[in-house]
């Protein structure tokens, strides 16, 4: 399993979408959810995607997590152009790449918090002992060592959440892609968990982009991207 080890400098980026576009049929009717979108993201950055509800963002993160095809453009991520990825292909490819952490969490519940972080390993055939080295440095990365045989139902939100950046990390993962990750918290959760993502981006050396709705996005990442009807319109750095 590959470790983390410190970036040189790099031109290439680490997101690439050109002239992408998705929409969906809804009966008779055609909705175009993205019309165009061309972004890049380069290595070791925290990138807020940010706009209104039903602007795209989720189904952005979709195509760029190869959860969800575009009807045209392209989507290269890490190196890879993902429509020449086949479906087994790219969940490889997600478990092997990726890390994922959802507004709503998306813990098993019956699981403690060590389980739920351990059980992306055990996907990806992680011997024993490495294993239960890397479920406990990502839990310890999160300041959830006390709390890894706690069961979801047990913790706050914020620690929640906590265990769900935890279990996107075990696979040492180039990419974090995270969907409203403060969505459900309040705002003082907010801020810990967004400087938690500042930390993790600069210890793990990974790269980052959230969709936000959090007005206190702005103060940790490194560009804000504004998608306004399936558009992106300039971006702004910080």
């Amino acid at each position: 399993m590959s470790q983390p080890v410190p970036s040189q400098a790099s031109s290439e980026p680490i997101i690439a979408t050109r002239g992408l576009q998705r929409e969906y049929r809804i009966g008779e009717r055609t909705v175009q959810v993205l019309r165009g979108v061309d972004l890049l993201v380069m290595p070791e950055r925290l990138v807020a995607l940010k706009g209104r509800s039903g602007s795209g963002k989720t189904t952005l993160l979709n195509c760029i997590g190869g959860l969800d095809r575009p009807t045209e453009g392209s989507v290269r991520v890490l190196g890879r152009d993902l429509s020449e990825l086949g479906e087994d292909q790219l969940a490889l490819w997600r478990r092997h790449e990726l890390g994922f952490i959802f507004q709503s969490f998306g813990l098993l519940p019956t699981l403690s918090a060590y389980e739920n972080v351990e059980l992306m390993l055990r996907l990806i055939a992680v011997p024993v002992e490495e294993r239960r080295k890397r479920t406990l440095e990502c839990l310890e990365l999160v300041g959830l060592t006390k709390w890894m045989q706690h069961r979801p139902h047990e913790m706050s939100g914020g620690q929640q959440q906590r265990v769900g950046i935890a279990r996107a990390l075990a696979n040492h993962p180039r990419l974090l892609l995270a969907d409203e990750p403060t969505g459900e918290l309040d705002s003082k959760t907010s801020h810990e968990i967004l400087k938690l993502f500042r930390d993790i981006m600069e210890i793990e050396h990974i790269t980052v982009l959230m969709s936000s709705h959090d007005p206190l996005v702005d103060k940790f990442v490194d560009e804000v991207v504004l998608l306004n009807d399936g558009k992106i319109s300039t971006p702004i750095r910080v």
